[in-house]
């Protein structure tokens, strides 16, 4: 239970830390602790799509013991269409290719086939809500099933299955050192797009791109993770990149979730997680997921 629960709120509080500079260029602003408004207008512990996603994802998984995409996609219709599983009842972003994906089904679509697989689809849609599938019992049938609801091509898909080879080793207790010597065995086998991970230790700031595109992000929430030493300065890294702030910050942040847990010197700060919206609903979540056997 606790690194599942430090897994999803080290998410959904990365993701409150980057909604209100999402968009902005890197270095024209300093984010040092949580704030408000912004972009969207949203009160400070507002969590957008990322962190609405993965907990529509976690509570089918809860509520069903079992992964079943469709059931999965049905959740995703209803935060899309009926502003469930948001922290206030309003739906204030969706990428393009996740909008599109939850349409075709509405219109009948096989959820097969609803997922965008042209190139142009390699958002971070579906990387930014995977998570709970690396918390439960999975195969990796399940997580290119529950990826490809949405993002169906294969770089995203790949980046999908390498984040929850790396969450899985760390519920296991693995060490940074481990999850480095996994990703640089990986990364000759991934597409070619992906080759860069293998160099991710020794890759300045600088070289860290931290747009939409799912490459980007997948190796700056790894990067951030990797040069930082506490949960706090990991998911401010990542919000200071710029660009798509608040699902860089929700991806690094359910791995320093996981891996640092909540509170004491490095964890989740207690006074972030006090802000967040639908924190005790959350937590609920969480014991009923680490049920699911």
């Amino acid at each position: 239970m606790d690194k599942i629960y430090s897994g999803i709120m080290g998410l959904v509080v990365g993701d409150a830390l980057g909604v209100p500079v999402e968009f902005r260029q890197r270095d024209s602003y300093k984010v040092s602790d949580m704030t408000g408004y912004g972009t969207y207008g949203q009160p400070p512990g507002s969590w957008s799509d990322d962190s609405s996603m993965t907990l529509a994802t976690a509570e089918s998984i809860a509520r069903l013991g079992r992964i079943e995409p469709a059931d999965i996609m049905q959740n995703f219709a209803r935060w899309y269409l009926a502003a469930e599983f948001t922290p206030y009842g309003e739906v204030f972003d969706v990428g393009g290719t996740t909008r599109a994906a939850i349409l075709r089904y509405q219109n009948g679509v096989a959820i097969d086939h609803c997922g965008g697989t042209d190139f142009r689809d390699n958002g971070n849609g579906a990387l930014m809500r995977i998570l709970p599938v690396a918390l439960v019992p999975h195969s990796g049938a399940d997580v290119q099933r529950v990826a490809g609801l949405t993002h169906n091509h294969s770089i995203s898909n790949a980046a999908c299955g390498i984040y929850v080879e790396v969450a899985e080793i760390l519920l296991a207790g693995a060490d940074k050192a481990a999850v480095w010597q996994k990703i640089k065995g990986e990364a000759c086998y991934l597409p070619a797009e992906l080759g860069r991970l293998a160099e991710l230790e020794n890759l300045p700031r600088a070289q860290i791109k931290s747009s939409g595109y799912v490459v980007d992000t997948l190796e700056a929430a790894l990067w951030c993770w990797l040069h930082m030493d506490n949960y706090r300065d990991c998911v401010l890294a990542a919000v200071n990149l710029g660009e798509d702030t608040d699902t860089t910050a929700a991806v690094a942040g359910g791995l320093a979730g996981i891996y640092y847990g909540c509170g004491g010197e490095k964890g989740v700060p207690e006074e972030w997680i006090g802000q967040i919206a639908r924190r005790e609903w959350i937590a609920e979540l969480c014991a009923a997921l680490a049920a699911v056997e």
